[in-house]
């Protein structure tokens, strides 16, 4: 009987996990789509534009350490559902939205909602789910991830085409509270394996305060404002390093990057993976948008290739990993995105809608091939009092990298187009710079496939 109890919550932990799983892609992808109409309504520029996604990600990306560790001491369960109530309210409050600074800063509550759940939702997966079945159990919550990013095309143009961009936040704001509930009277167990522990609050501080100004100086360089925030924010993270080295109980433990070649290595591929990925939806759905001249629905409809072939191999590969070394898998899925990208290199007016359809369907099949294996063996490569650590993460390589990746694209059309608008006048500036930005992307993909293949195998040894 306790065996099937332990069943039911571990399957109910995963249906909710992967059900925030779908909802925060979601809205994040559709969002791109939805930029073109915000950016008329709000009177906003290319760069502040960009900072309604961007919002988002950095405030997601700056409180995850600190919020993983909390959910160790305090509960990891509490923690994720606290953060769909926030995500809840904030998305209700974006519906009504007067202006693009208004909603930017509800991006930002949106992104500290989404960070509670980022930081402990692999978590409780690893922690109700054997490690004979870990891999699978991964592998269908990245496929959740995929499939609200497939969704996100298609249902998010049709609703932002009919409805108006406010509707995308409908749906959080109307289903976060009652799953909410449903966890509540379902799930008895609570997580909290760093109980007792105190909670580091000068280096949270640090760390957000330097994260800040590193992902938004970042974002604005090549300006000396820029470059100083960006050194800054670097010279702060070292600080951090340094203290938490020093610490009975580091809010983030910094030793496990330097004894754990496996979770190091594998975290680094992480971050290099979404930092050459994230983006291409942004770009692309600008260029179809402004330069094809597509509907939002009808630029959502090519985009949601990548995402749909992701969902397809994602839940396949994460399996393969339970019985084969991750690394291999990881590695060939992170040198189909370096040839996909590389496709896109020459793009340009002429350039049809079915070749970039093509290559959609190419970087969607090594996303899916790198994402659940490579989770597996940071998730695995741990003791379990570090699971929330290192699922908090696995989480931040990937608003880092997503947010590096923004950064890259943002700062390149900075450089071609300036502050003004996208209009007729500066198309060919913008589609030299997304071809700047894809070669910059195949780079970094190179270095990604190092850093996979360096880890060695399933101990962190070379194979």
């Amino acid at each position: 009987m306790q065996s099937q109890e332990k069943h039911q919550e571990s399957t109910v932990v995963l249906i909710l996990v992967m059900f925030t799983s779908f909802i925060t892609p979601f809205i994040g992808s559709a969002i791109n789509l939805a930029l073109p109409m915000i950016a008329h309504e709000f009177g906003l520029n290319a760069i502040t534009m960009s900072w309604v996604t961007m919002a988002f990600l950095l405030s997601s990306a700056v409180f995850l350490v600190p919020l993983g560790k909390l959910a160790d001491i305090f509960g990891r369960k509490r923690v994720f559902l606290t953060g769909n109530v926030v995500l809840a309210l904030a998305s209700l409050l974006a519906v009504f939205a007067p202006n693009g600074a208004t909603l930017i800063a509800l991006r930002v509550v949106q992104g500290i909602g989404s960070a509670m759940m980022f930081a402990t939702g692999i978590a409780l997966i690893t922690s109700v789910f054997p490690p004979n079945a870990r891999g699978r159990a991964i592998g269908m919550n990245v496929t959740a991830v995929y499939v609200g990013l497939s969704a996100a095309p298609v249902l998010g143009g049709l609703m932002i085409d009919a409805l108006g961009w406010r509707s995308l936040f409908y749906i959080p704001a109307l289903l976060g509270i009652p799953a909410v509930i449903a966890a509540i009277l379902t799930i008895k167990g609570e997580w909290a394996e760093a109980k007792g522990e105190k909670f580091d609050i000068l280096g949270s501080g640090i760390f957000i305060v330097s994260m800040c100004a590193l992902m938004y100086g970042f974002s604005k360089l090549p300006s000396t404002v820029a470059i100083a925030l960006t050194v800054v924010g670097l010279l702060g993270l070292a600080l951090f390093v340094k203290l938490q080295m020093k610490l009975e109980y580091p809010v983030f433990n910094v030793s496990l990057f330097r004894v754990n070649r496996l979770f190091a290595l594998s975290n680094l591929a992480a971050l290099i993976n979404y930092a050459t990925t994230f983006a291409i939806t942004f770009v692309l759905s600008l260029y179809l948008q402004y330069i094809k001249g597509l509907s939002a629905r009808e630029a959502g409809l090519l985009l949601v290739i990548q995402p749909l072939v992701m969902a397809v191999i994602a839940s396949w590969s994460g399996r393969l990993s339970d019985k084969h070394d991750p690394r291999i898998l990881a590695s060939a899925g992170m040198g189909v995105i370096a040839v996909g990208l590389a496709l896109l290199i020459p793009i340009s007016n002429e350039t049809a809608v079915s070749y970039i359809g093509v290559v959609l369907g190419l970087l969607g099949l090594g996303f899916g091939m790198f994402s659940s294996p490579n989770t597996n063996a940071i998730m695995g490569s741990v003791e379990k009092r570090y699971i929330g650590l290192a699922s908090g993460t696995v989480a931040t390589m990937r608003l880092v990298g997503q947010m590096l990746s923004m950064g890259i694209a943002t700062m390149v059309i900075h450089v071609f187009i300036g502050t003004g608008t996208i209009n007729a006048s500066n198309h060919k500036q913008f589609i030299l710079s997304a071809s700047v930005t894809f070669a910059i992307f195949v780079a970094l993909s190179v270095l990604g496939v190092w850093a996979s293949l360096a880890r060695g195998g399933k101990n962190g040894n070379q194979a």
